[in-house]
């Protein structure tokens, strides 16, 4: 590195890749210790009702089977604030699938078998699973998830809406999503007398101490959590599970350590999902395309036990110009397990309708979609009236026509075809808020000229421990193979958790603030720090959630090529683009794996991804990835993810925002408006798999009045 060099902004490589594919690195459920026990949870097998009696002994009969866990026996713990968490402590099963028994056993297998064994009868009620529009049970929120307002209105939307020269009035329906981290959920406990050491898949240490202090009462130092790796979380492990509960509660019943290592095909109905969505949207527009009224109106669904909206309908208070606009979300509570945070919770499922339903409107117009966003670009954002500390997003969609070839396209239906195929191209826009939060940091200079970083931030596979390394770098001024760091820790100074895009924007903050301190201190000093080093530590509080006067977003624009088989209905996505506006990209390597990742996981929601509430049953039917089909290779043929340069001083020392979301948001519109495009049949349900596409195509090929093929 020269002195003109600086770290941030090289791809450097991940520090953590070597580990990871040669499997040295570890993860939750591998920590081995002498006596360590196993155990694996038995779910309830009503969707509601109350258990009223467990018979452990067959499990107990059984080699290797040490204990049996239930409401009847289990560690009384104090009510967590988490519902979700209170295992093992009441009869009730709010329910299909919630924890009404552990067992425990020297194995896996032999823990596996006992659960099998255990007797569990219920008294069985009449449960309700199925969200409808009109269920009677919908209200309206005090507030969706992140604290939005369930309801925005300004001006008159419906009479605006009724005035409007061309009016677009249209539904659509996301199904419940599952995050299926590779590594499913799991936990390592032990207990040292009054001291509990745990390893756990999480998002974020800090918060699981804080729980597990207050539900076992314990004080937090007595409390050691580490997540050293995480196989992917997604959301899903952004807060504690039951499953670091449970091996906490067994390794003090045992006195032994204990794993909990999920089975996958339990994750859906205990570590959260993302919940059906029903929208609604009215469009209404001038004749040359200006919005006039724009109504965003969503319907999804809760469990009895814990509130959780999908935010759906915010993204729509922020994309664009409309001087009437309404935003609702209503929710109805259901005998269903409690939904949580997802990749993009709330952009994800409210921008594919939204930008589905623009696709419309410019079909309605006749005008060109990339066009029609341009044309009602707000000069602020639209709900708050702030200014944006930067919008890019035109730059963005004109960036990305470019270079998907855009304007060779011909904008009718079916105009492309190969044989039995029909081809299409489709955009949509994508937007994410910045989002920070205060942190801590310290930094050791050491006799030797290397540095120490020390933080509490997670890397669940996006590569925050590089990245951090580079901001340090930069701030101290050396090079970066002079910096350390260390992270994955509740022993290490505090920060949030990996979550909402804003880990490393929070750690960073912090990280630079207390390498700059220390670079400061060191500009005085004639030689080596002195044993055991000169350290600096930085807390963020009240700068990094100090209330800021602009709108903070990312913004981005996908591009979608496809192809579809009229005979078999198959949707094959030839090519994605997507083309972004996230602040100062900190290492180019590491940020167009989180982009891709993100647009991949986009194809996966908009063709095979999707689960189906059994109203008989009362339990997801898709529970693991044998029947919930996330992408393989195969499915991804021509990605790209390309990147504005933009030089915003209102985010942060280093001008970053999260990139780990942007890239799911409009990806899913842009291919459903592709397979408009090649087919001429709006398809308004995701996913859009094969059955539901030949059906469409049947009978937007059949002849009205007529029945049959």
């Amino acid at each position: 590195m020269n002195g003109t060099q600086t770290a941030v902004g090289f791809g450097t490589e991940r520090r953590e890749g070597r580990e990871k594919v040669t499997g040295t690195a570890r993860y939750a459920a591998e920590y081995d210790s002498p006596g360590r026990a196993h155990a694996w949870p038995v779910p309830a097998a009503v969707a509601r009702g109350r258990v009223t009696a467990v018979d452990p002994a067959p499990a107990l009969a059984r080699p290797g089977v040490l204990a049996v866990l239930s409401h009847e026996n289990a560690p009384r713990l104090a009510e967590p604030e988490d519902p979700t968490l209170a295992v093992l402590q009441a009869p009730r099963v709010p329910h299909r699938g919630w924890f009404v028994a552990l067992v425990v056993a020297e194995t896996p297998e032999a823990a596996r078998a006992g659960a099998a064994a255990v007797r569990v009868t219920y008294e069985a009620e009449e449960p309700d699973v199925t969200l409808t529009e009109s269920h009677p049970g919908l209200y309206v929120p005090e507030e969706a998830n992140g604290g939005q307002p369930a309801v925005r209105s300004h001006g008159d939307p419906d009479g605006a809406f009724a005035s409007a020269a061309v009016r677009v009035e249209t539904a659509y329906r996301v199904p419940p999503l599952h995050n299926h981290p590779m590594e499913p959920h799991a936990s390592t406990a032990r207990w040292d007398g009054d001291r509990l050491v745990v390893h756990t898949s999480s998002q974020g240490t800090t918060p699981v101490r804080s729980v597990l202090a207050a539900m076992f009462g314990v004080p937090e130092e007595g409390i050691t959590v580490v997540a050293e790796h995480v196989g992917g979380g997604f959301g899903s492990k952004g807060t504690p599970r039951p499953d670091v509960v449970l091996a906490a509660m067994a390794a003090r019943h045992t006195g032994r350590p204990v794993t909990v290592n999920l089975p996958r095909r339990l994750l859906p109905t205990v570590v959260g999902h993302r919940a059906p969505t029903l929208h609604r949207l009215r469009l209404g527009a001038t004749e040359d395309g200006r919005l006039t009224s724009l109504v965003h109106e969503v319907a999804t669904h809760t469990s009895r036990i814990k509130e959780f909206v999908e935010q759906a309908a915010v993204p729509a208070r922020v994309m664009y110009a409309a001087p009437h606009s309404r935003t609702l979300h209503r929710v109805a509570p259901l005998d269903v397990p409690s939904p949580s945070w997802m990749r993009a919770p709330g952009e994800a499922p409210g921008m594919y309708a939204l930008e589905s339903a623009m696709d419309e409107l410019a079909c309605e117009l006749g005008m060109d979609p990339v066009e029609l966003r341009i044309r009602n670009e707000p000069d602020r954002e639209p709900d708050s009236g702030r200014p944006f500390s930067s919008r890019h997003l035109v730059e963005c969609l004109r960036e990305g026509a470019r270079r998907f070839g855009w304007d060779g396209r011909d904008p009718r239906p079916r105009s492309r075809t190969a044989g039995p195929l029909l081809i299409g191209s489709g955009v949509a826009a994508a937007t994410y808020p910045v989002m920070v939060a205060p942190s801590t940091a310290a930094v050791r200079a050491l006799p030797d000229g290397t540095f120490l970083v020390r933080i509490n931030a997670t890397d669940i596979g996006t590569g925050a421990r590089t990245v951090l390394a580079q901001i340090a770098a930069d701030a101290l001024g050396v090079p970066l193979e002079r910096v350390g760091i260390e992270v994955g820790s509740s022993d290490l100074p505090s920060a949030p958790l990996a979550g909402g895009s804003s880990g490393t924007a929070s750690w960073g903050w912090a990280v630079h603030a207390a390498c700059a301190r220390l670079a400061d201190r060191l500009a005085g000093l004639t030689g080596p720090p002195p044993a055991p080093g000169i350290e600096e530590r930085a807390d963020t509080t009240g700068t990094a959630d100090a209330e800021s006067p602009f709108a903070r977003h990312a913004f981005g624009a996908h591009f979608a090529e496809v192809m579809v088989d009229t005979v078999t209905g198959e949707v094959r996505v030839r090519r994605l683009l997507g083309v972004f506006a996230a602040g100062r990209i900190l290492n180019p390597r590491t940020a167009r794996s989180q982009f891709v990742g993100g647009m991949t996981m986009g194809l996966g929601m908009a063709l095979t991804e999707g689960s189906t509430m059994d109203a008989a049953f009362g339990d997801f039917a898709e529970s693991d990835l044998a029947s919930y089909h996330v992408p393989a290779h195969a499915d991804v043929l021509d990605v790209e993810a390309h990147w504005i340069e933009e030089d915003d001083d209102r985010l942060n020392p280093m001008g970053s925002k999260g990139i780990g979301e942007i890239g799911i948001v409009g990806t899913a519109a842009a291919i459903g408006n592709a397979v408009h495009h090649a087919t001429g049949v709006r398809f308004r349900e995701l996913p859009l798999t094969p059955d539901r596409v030949l059906a469409g195509l049947l009978a937007h090929e059949r002849p009205a009045g007529t029945v049959g093929r």
